[in-house]
């Protein structure tokens, strides 16, 4: 139960009062108290039933064999089984821009999960870094000095300080790329208001890269007399980790000006595993806001320096600080701070900034050097974190105009319920926190491609499969999550697919075992999708496919997933260019496919193996899910042949689908749903939530004809309503992957009876599609409350929920697909009222511009609507 301080701040942000005017507070978000518990707690120690042993015990034999060897030469598995994360039950909206580095925040105020080296998280709540706050009568006399923390006093140095603030009297929100923090310091008839802003701006790519966090104080002052507040910033070097007492650590501090805006702060220098890594801290100068700093204290002793500055006169004193490199065993933190005066009863403000450079990444193996895209506009490596700081204290405004002109739509749409509100824009957070990397692409490469290759202008990004599972792009993954690119960011969707066409066409023969049947293969074929770019711990963009569970050059989804995104997107852009550079290798992809149909009957067959996303559920022949894939892959080839008037393509892929048409329907559809698959085990009548896939694709992508039977995805749908989620914990944790006829849970494998978040997401998405718009956001709404609300995986939210006691694979990319979920809204909107939303035409350049006022989401080929430059 919330105290009575968190009561009032709550009832306050319902009715709409102060809170909202200044300091932006939003109607909607994910709100605790500061003081917040879940109610449930949960792990990922999770056994294998018995009758799942005899399949999975051959993997752990090899895989523990594989991960003692890759330790034993100094690596990360890309997959550690063994040790692995458990939530914290803390995060909030993350720091930083797209693709370079974030530092995590936990709805308390930590900065706690440090994604400096690309890839590579660091779980440390780094107790130097925080906020102070100080309060001064007009006599002088301090009233009140307190840390901006609820953590007790640390046990690792800043003895001196005052900890401890009460979280009942503090209220947290967050709307990504948005957060607020209300501290509510009623002895004193003081409030804070901390607004923290991270530039991630749809259809901006400049500014939504930068490694930046700006930090917005109100203060109001509710007292008969004026006051000083002070707020002071501390931040330390590293990530919290051992490396940080490596010594040769120094710092200085800047003045800086931006148009009219004058930053002064801090900036500390230092080297991160050998690549050179800035922080600076700044606060903006004008009338009113004095401004005081300390380049240097040590965060290892009691603090007194500082916390007794501060005391003395809100101000921090900078003289007697020496500004030599640290040596080995130290460690240095910083300071700046910002001091104002409050009238009687009115309000005050001061704008601080956080950024880190990093200009230059290397991964594991060190044999490439990148460039971070930010330094195109930022690149002096001595001056570009002060230039930044003091460009985002002039942009930060705009930056929330634009953010607020997005997110208005949705959030003051009646239609769309208030949870979806919050959860639609706080699991973008993977976006830049998924440990994204948006880089330059290397000179000699990019003097090669055309024109039109979307790297030339928009570079490389990638971003993990999960901050466990450390994979870039992994594509049978991105294909769910990849909606949320194609919306908001379509440029980096476009950069992707190059990047995954380039490499499908090559080869690397390099030779390996595969752990799940401990068979030889290679690591990759020509015209197989990749299954991933690389990991952070080797050389990725050189060495893909860092997976090697299974083969996954002959997995049966990838290919099918490539060219259903490249329909998509051009459903999005009307680029003929990137139709026309997609089309033979899309040809090519599904020339190997037709490999996999052995008897010819018209339908693909699975081998008796995991051979798909679901890597530990195995098929037999043809499966209810590669089979809907199969299905609509050859449905858009027939599209894209005849767009792009290849009639011999066109009737050779029309008379395939047909017959795969009709083949479907015969071995998989038994009148109520498609089975799982076509062998005679019991597993095979499982009802699969996932089994519509290729339809979700192809409805989203406004194909324009029938492809599956409109009777039959009536029919699966209301099953999968009535079996998979309201037979699944009561309906209310979306879908579970697997259901028996009679009711039961498929507990055939592990990943059968696992409910996936984002496949949960697309099935919602095709609900509401079709026209069962209550139910679709029904069967989303258990997911949302059971990861934000009972166990507390916010900004963390996992692959995979089982139905008590545990999780798998935290921070995972799949969750992207809730934009689907949106997507498909403001079709059926359309569908509904062509005054709300104003009909799509054959002369509209994309499917979402008629829906721009609507959704500010719309996508366009035009770049006139995309900052770049």
């Amino acid at each position: 139960m919330a105290s009575w301080a968190a009561e009032v701040l709550q009832s306050e942000v319902a009715e709409g009062k102060k809170l909202e005017n200044a300091s932006r507070f939003p109607r909607h978000g994910w709100v605790v108290p500061l003081d917040h518990r879940f109610p449930e707690r949960r792990n990922q120690k999770i056994r294998p039933r018995l009758g799942q042993l005899p399949q999975l015990m051959p993997l752990f034999v090899r895989y523990l064999v594989w991960y003692l060897y890759t330790r034993a030469r100094g690596r990360k598995p890309w997959i550690d089984c063994i040790t692995m994360m458990h939530g914290k039950q803390m995060y909030g909206v993350p720091l930083g821009g797209i693709g370079s580095g974030t530092i995590g925040r936990g709805f308390r105020g930590e900065f706690c999960r440090y994604q400096m080296v690309p890839g590579i998280y660091e779980y440390q709540t780094v107790m130097a870094n925080q906020f102070i706050v100080t309060i001064r009568d007009p006599k002088g006399h301090t009233l009140y000095q307190k840390v901006l923390s609820t953590h007790s006093k640390s046990k690792k140095g800043l003895g001196s300080w005052d900890w401890g603030f009460s979280g009942a009297d503090g209220l947290y929100c967050g709307l990504y790329p948005r957060s607020w923090t209300v501290y509510n310091i009623k002895e004193q008839s003081i409030r804070l208001i901390c607004r923290q802003i991270s530039p991630v701006i749809p259809h901006n790519y400049k500014d939504s890269c930068l490694p930046i966090g700006v930090f917005v104080w109100n203060i109001e002052n509710h007292n008969s007399e004026p006051r000083d507040v002070s707020i002071a910033f501390t931040f330390k070097n590293g990530t919290g980790g051992s490396e940080d007492k490596n010594g040769e650590c120094w710092s200085e501090v800047f003045e800086r000006v931006h148009e009219d805006t004058k930053a002064k702060g801090v900036v500390l220098h230092q080297t991160l595993r050998s690549v050179n890594l800035r922080y600076c801290l700044a606060v903006k100068e004008q009338p009113g806001v004095s401004v005081s700093n300390c380049p240097g204290f040590d965060p290892l002793g009691p603090g007194d320096t500082v916390w007794n500055d501060l005391k003395l006169d809100g101000e921090l004193d900078p003289r007697d600080v020496p500004l030599t490199k640290t040596r080995k065993g130290e460690e240095r933190a910083v300071a700046v701070c910002g001091k104002c005066s409050i009238s009687a009863n009115s309000s005050g403000m001061i704008e601080m900034v956080l950024t880190w450079d990093m200009p230059q990444i290397v991964f594991k193996s060190r044999g490439v050097t990148h460039t971070r895209r930010y330094t195109r506009w930022f690149g002096d490596e001595q001056t570009a974190a002060q230039e930044m700081a003091a460009y985002a204290l002039y942009h930060y405004k705009q930056w929330e105009d634009d953010i607020e002109a997005w997110q208005n739509p949705i959030l003051q749409d009646k239609g769309l319920p208030d949870w979806f509100k919050s959860a639609v824009f706080n699991e973008l957070y993977f976006i830049s926190d998924g440990g994204s990397v948006w880089l330059e692409m290397p000179q000699d490469l990019n003097a090669s491609l055309p024109s039109y290759d979307s790297r030339v202008e928009y570079g490389r990004f990638a971003y993990l499969e999960s901050h466990e599972y450390r994979m870039y792009n992994t594509y049978d993954v991105h294909f769910y999550a990849s909606w949320a690119l194609v919306m908001l960011w379509p440029q980096l969707q476009k950069s992707l697919q190059y990047d995954m066409a380039q490499w499908t066409t090559s080869a690397d023969l390099t030779p390996r075992t595969h752990l799940f049947h401990g068979n030889k293969g290679v690591r990759k074929l020509a015209n197989a999708v990749p299954h991933d770019v690389g990991d952070p711990e080797d050389e990725p963009f050189v060495r893909i496919n860092a997976y090697q569970i299974h083969d996954i050059s002959f997995w049966k989804d990838l290919n099918l997933k490539f060219v259903l995104q490249v329909y998509r997107d051009h459903t999005f852009f009307k680029d003929q260019d990137y139709l026309t550079h997609m089309w033979p290798i899309c040809r090519a992809v599904m020339d190997r496919c037709f490999t996999y149909d052995r008897d010819g009957d018209g339908l693909i067959e699975n081998e008796g193996q995991a051979d798909q996303t679901y890597d530990s559920w195995i098929m037999h022949g043809p499966s209810a899910y590669c089979c809907s894939l199969w299905v609509a892959a050859l449905a858009v080839m027939v599209e894209m042949a005849a767009e792009l008037k290849d009639e011999t393509e066109e009737t050779k892929f029309a008379e395939a689908l047909t017959k795969a048409k009709i083949t479907l329907q015969e071995k998989l559809w038994n009148g109520k749903y498609y089975k799982f698959d076509n062998c005679d085990a019991p597993h095979s009548n499982s009802i699969m939530s996932d089994q519509l896939v290729g339809h979700w694709y192809l409805s989203l992508s406004n194909i324009g004809v029938e492809v599956f039977r409109r009777d039959c995805v009536k029919s699966v749908l209301e099953l999968l309503y009535e079996y998979n989620v309201l037979q699944f914990n009561n309906g209310e944790m979306g879908a579970v992957n697997g259901m028996n006829p009679d009711g039961s849970i498929d507990r055939y494998t592990m990943q059968s009876e696992e409910m996936w978040v984002g496949v949960t997401y697309g099935l919602a998405a095709t609900m509401i599609f079709e026209g069962m718009v209550e139910e679709g956001f029904k069967t989303a709404e258990g997911v949302y409350r059971t990861v934000y609300e009972k166990i507390g995986l916010g900004f963390e939210t996992p692959e995979a929920l089982y139905g008590e006691h545990k999780y798998r694979a935290i921070g995972y990319m799949r969750p992207l697909s809730i934009w689907s979920m949106y997507y498909a809204y403001l079709l059926q909107q359309k569908k509904q009222s062509t005054q709300t939303v104003e009909k799509v035409t054959d002369d509209t350049p994309s499917p979402l511009l008629s829906v721009r006022s609507v959704s500010g989401v719309a996508v366009s080929s035009d770049s006139s609507s995309d900052v770049s430059q």
